[in-house]
């Protein structure tokens, strides 16, 4: 029955955002010495000509895991973008946080909520700007979160309040923001 859903799951047809990913893949491989330069060209040219998951997993099933891979084989974007112009971008749920996030808002508004993400790397790295916009960033109270960057005629504010969890992953949060607002909060409580 597994078997079944796995076969689904490779027929799926992907997007040139999954064959990027696997381009960086190999990428990193080719960097550390576990593919050739001939390998490397390859296995990138047929991961662009790829049209399925099936495909693309074939070209990394002999790599091992990854950071910001899971052990199941799907992968985890190394960076994602989110970006609002008049209007919003969430991204929120049990999702897999890259290690790398870059949210613009230019007059609208992107919320980027990691108290129920997984977080695969113990730094996860948030590059906000806000242009006439807003970033808010929802992390759970304890979140080791370290906000850098400037504010013109607008803010930059962490509104956690706990102290800081052993442990805790790190939010790295670089902001730039103008006539904007880039905010670090945790989640709302609920009263029911």
């Amino acid at each position: 029955m597994e078997r079944d859903r796995n076969d689904d799951n490779d027929r799926l047809r992907v997007s040139d955002r999954e064959r990027e990913e696997v381009v960086e893949l190999l990428g990193k491989a080719a960097a550390e010495g576990r593919l050739t330069l001939d390998e490397y060209t390859e296995r990138a040219g047929a991961a662009h000509a790829a049209l399925t998951r099936g495909e693309l997993a074939k070209l990394t099933s002999d790599l091992p895991d990854a950071p910001g891979r899971p052990a199941t084989g799907a992968l985890v974007p190394a960076s994602e973008r989110l970006l609002a112009v008049f209007g919003n971008d969430v991204r929120k749920g049990a999702w897999p946080v890259p290690e790398r996030i870059d949210a613009r808002a230019v007059f609208g508004d992107c919320r980027i909520e990691l108290h129920e993400a997984r977080l695969p790397g113990r730094v996860t790295r948030i590059d906000a700007e806000a242009i006439f916009g807003n970033v808010t960033i929802v992390v759970a109270e304890g979140t080791d979160v370290r906000l850098t960057g400037s504010a013109v005629f607008g803010s930059k504010q962490s509104k956690l309040s706990g102290p800081v969890a052993a442990g805790a992953p790190v939010i790295e949060v670089h902001c730039r923001a103008i006539f904007g607002d880039v905010t670090v909060r945790p989640p709302r409580k609920r009263w029911w």
